[in-house]
């Protein structure tokens, strides 16, 4: 059984023939937001822009929405989002939007209603934070990045 929250959506003005985000398949994990560009958008190779996606939304407290790469358009076009993933509070009242980068060798063009990126729902814990002198010790310690080998 899924536990499912209510998300309000609106569109913006203009957006009207823009999809809701919706899930593809019975188990996805993420629903699929569209692009609410006016004309073809290009995006050369190595260029990143902000592609506005129609919709605002009401997420409850204590949740964030997530921004996510589509799968297909990064392994056939090297597309993803760039500030992977990209955090929707749940006060925000904006356009969602998403901020794409072409990591591919050829220019991409985005579509009017194209599928863009994957919109995730997730509880978010809210951590106090307690200022000490020192930390527990561990097994690992302070090792970092690489600390384990290749």
């Amino acid at each position: 059984m899924c536990n499912k929250i209510k998300i309000i959506v609106c569109k913006v003005e203009g957006a009207e023939d823009i999809p809701l985000p919706q899930y593809m398949t019975s188990g996805a994990a993420g629903m699929d937001l569209a692009a609410n560009v006016s004309e073809i958008t290009y995006l050369e190779a190595g260029e990143f822009k902000v592609i506005p996606c129609g919709i605002k939304i009401e997420i409850p407290t204590g949740f964030e929405a997530q921004i996510r790469p589509r799968s297909g358009l990064a392994v056939n076009h090297g597309i993803t989002v760039l500030n992977s993933p990209g955090t929707i509070d749940c006060d925000y009242r904006g356009e969602v939007k998403v901020i794409l980068i072409n990591h591919g060798k050829q220019k991409f063009a985005i579509k009017r209603g194209d599928r863009i990126a994957q919109l995730v729902i997730a509880k978010v814990v809210e951590a106090e934070i307690c200022q000490g002198r020192n930390l527990c010790e561990t097994e690992r310690g302070n090792g970092g990045f690489g600390h384990t080998g290749m």
